[in-house]
């Protein structure tokens, strides 16, 4: 394929963004490794014009866009870290996936001797799987997640096989789940962890991608909840520890945790107007931090709320035609090339992101020069790709917008045939 690269754009803020990041990156480094006297506060201004959040508590923060799961700000959100109870959001959407609500749950002694905190049930116990997903997700009892985990994959190992299946399915390479509690573990393969970003992805399935999405919602969201065993004698009460959902309108979900190896972690959504953003926090401090994950989650979706915005991305291209050899031509046939017009395939002129003021999606398009007959309608002949700060966002066809025919010799006689002897006086 010969490439013709053609772009369409509106001003140069994508090449401006990128320069400017690697000055950014230069002017820091090198005051990282000089001694220039208060680099640090040098350091901290140059990030302040950038305009992304500093000083987080975090040792591993993300601010992602829920819808295109897009990363908006990342600190160390590659880094592999335990992460506590947060595991439980997996747990939670892989039960509503492969259980139903009204499932009968029977409790084991593995599942009964689970540390604290717990619903403190008894070996033999029974519970419908409704209720002890409102214990999981609003008290965060250990023993509910092993409760379930035991009873849908039939043994604690056999769910985790289950969560790890579908983190690699989300593309969550840098995950790995012991545990459906998130209780802090390791076996031959490592230590149970994530990163901020694997996390992040996690959380966008379940509230925006799982066919059981709304009822991770309403769960997550749910203030209060009381129930009872199956036999109707012990009675249970949850209240939910998200303390995030009172601390901004619009807070959707989130999911808390904490162990020594963690610290303090934490995964939350907040959608205004129609923005959905993710904040995932991992190592937020350690006691007596606990309100530190509360003001990171709060300084990074106000960063959201106050930088991005919805922009189109769509830009109208005209790929033109493209020459065909040998192509039968009725108007000219004898000429021994034809064109035929091309068309961009799938076109979306609604396609919108979350964009910065100075943010603009770079179109480049690539054809080929020629072809040989026949051609079919729709063959591909090239690409439309949209990227953004030099990541490929979508791809689109060029395709041919009508097919041809080859002229072949069984053509020419039959061309000269008749234009020389049937349409002769």
């Amino acid at each position: 394929m010969r490439k013709e690269e053609k772009r369409k754009e509106k001003g140069t803020a994508g090449p401006l963004i990128i320069w400017k990041r690697i000055a950014v990156f230069l002017l820091i480094f090198g005051l990282a490794i000089t001694g220039v006297p208060g680099r640090q506060n040098l350091i901290a201004e140059v990030q302040a014009e950038e305009g992304e959040p500093q000083n987080l508590y975090a040792q591993s923060a993300v601010l992602m866009d829920a819808d295109s799961g897009r990363i908006l700000f990342s600190k160390n959100g590659q880094t592999e870290r335990a992460n506590a109870s947060t595991t439980k959001i997996m747990t939670c959407i892989l039960a509503l996936e492969y259980g139903s609500m009204d499932d009968v749950m029977t409790v084991s002694d593995h599942a009964a001797s689970q540390p604290k905190v717990h619903l403190g049930v008894a070996s033999g116990q029974t519970f419908y799987l409704r209720d002890l997903l409102y214990s999981l997700m609003l008290e965060s009892h250990n023993d509910s997640a092993v409760i379930i985990a035991e009873n849908i994959g039939k043994s604690v190992e056999g769910f985790a096989d289950m969560m790890n299946a579908k983190a690699r399915e989300l593309g969550c390479s840098h995950t790995y789940f012991i545990t459906p509690n998130g209780l802090d573990a390791a076996d031959d393969n490592g230590i149970h962890h994530t990163t901020a970003e694997d996390l992040g992805r996690i959380m966008k399935y379940c509230i925006m991608d799982s066919p059981r999405k709304d009822m991770f919602l309403e769960i997550t969201r749910t203030a209060n909840y009381q129930f009872t065993d199956c036999s109707g004698k012990n009675s249970y009460s949850c209240t939910n520890h998200n303390a995030f959902l009172q601390m901004m309108d619009g807070a959707l979900s989130g999911k808390t945790g904490f162990t020594a190896d963690a610290g303090y972690c934490y995964v939350g959504a907040l959608r205004r107007d129609d923005r959905t953003f993710i904040v995932a926090l991992l190592a937020c401090g350690w006691p007596n931090n606990k309100s530190y994950k509360w003001a990171d989650a709060k300084a990074l979706m106000n960063y959201g709320l106050e930088n991005y915005e919805y922009r189109s991305l769509w830009q109208d291209i005209d790929p033109g035609s493209i020459k065909v050899k040998n192509g039968i031509n009725k108007e000219k046939p004898f000429d021994m090339e034809t064109e035929i017009s091309l068309t961009v395939m799938g076109e979306d002129k609604d396609w919108k992101m979350l964009l910065k003021d100075n943010e603009q999606a770079e179109v480049t398009w690539d054809k080929e020069e020629s072809l040989e007959a026949p051609v079919t309608k729709g063959q591909k002949v090239g690409e439309v790709k949209y990227s953004l700060n030099g990541e490929i966002l979508r791809t689109y066809d060029i395709s041919t917008s009508s097919g041809i025919r080859e002229k072949t010799f069984e053509w020419y006689l039959k061309t000269i045939f008749s234009m020389y002897f049937i349409g002769a006086d």
